[in-house]
Order: C-alpha cells, then structure tokens, then sequence
C-alpha cells in the first residue's frame, strides 16, 4: 500500500466530471478517480472545513462511529475492475477499529475519501493499482493552484439545477 494525500477536486473538461486527485506522498504519482457531483461536493465540502447547518451523509457516519467508539484506521483503494468495454470501477474499503477487533468494509471511492477528509486518517492506494494507473504530473508555469481550482469547482456545483440532469 503507498499512501497518498487528497490534492484535489477538479472537473474534467471537456465532460465536466468531477475528478479526485490523490498525490502519492511524498511527490511523485497521481493517481485520477473520476466521481458523482455529490460526492464530489461531500469531499469539496470537507477540504474547506464547511460545516453545514445539519449534518451531511458523510457528517452523520462519523458521527455515529465516533459516538459508538470506532476508529478509521484508514481507507484504501483496493482494485480497479475494468468491464468488456473497457471502462473501469475503482473500490475501496474502510478499515475500523473497536477496541482490539479490527474490520474492514467495503465502499466507493468517493465515500471513503469524503469521510477520511472528516476524520483525518490516512488514504492509501494498492501499489498495483497506482502502478498501472498512477501518472507523474508537472504543474506547468501560469496554472491555476489548487485553491483556486477548488473554488472553481465549488461554483460549478452551487450552480447546478435539477434539469441539469435530466437526459
């Protein structure tokens, strides 16, 4: 496992998808994991400390782990699942702690991200999967920073409606 830090939340364009960018620690590779809005939003949420007026669903887990004495440990991006056409499905999982007893639980990505971001443990990625998916980026000269980028992000998706969706 090689553990990585959150350095963002981009949209990709031209889709305007949502894309979380974790950053091998230490420099070195990144590795891209493409997300819903919501989601998104959840973990953009988060990087900026917002603290809503009631609690979101990745608010209201932590609380209850932490109101029943359970521990994250750590997430972990486990696989990537490639289908017959060739698109693939990341999977994490969520490593807690009870006192001496230790479980793992499966999740999406996005999820365990969102409620690391809150709680502060480590995400870590499968060495296999950052070695067949993990990319070296350069930041080039004039280009936005990461804060900058997250605002960006987050007017994108204050800004979405309803009927944004509809097909």
């Amino acid at each position: 496992m090689v553990e990585m830090h959150l350095a963002d939340v981009r949209v990709s364009l031209p889709t305007n998808n949502p894309v979380v960018l974790l950053e091998e620690a230490g420099g070195g590779r990144t590795l891209f994991i493409f997300i819903g809005n919501p989601e998104a939003d959840a973990i953009v949420k988060a990087m900026r400390g917002s603290v809503p007026p009631r609690p979101l669903t990745h608010d209201l887990f932590r609380d209850v782990l932490v109101a029943l004495g359970v521990e994250v440990e750590k997430a972990v991006v486990t696989e990537l699942r490639m289908d017959n056409e060739g698109n693939g499905t990341f999977f994490a999982e969520l490593h807690l702690r009870h006192g001496e007893e230790r479980s793992i639980i499966s999740s999406r990505p996005s999820d365990a991200i969102a409620l690391a971001v809150r709680i502060g443990c480590p995400i870590f990625v499968d060495e296999a999967v950052l070695d067949a998916e993990g990319v070296f980026l350069q930041q080039e000269e004039g280009e936005e920073g990461d804060e900058a980028l997250v605002e960006k992000f987050h007017d994108f998706i204050e800004g979405l409606r309803p009927e944004d969706f509809a097909s």
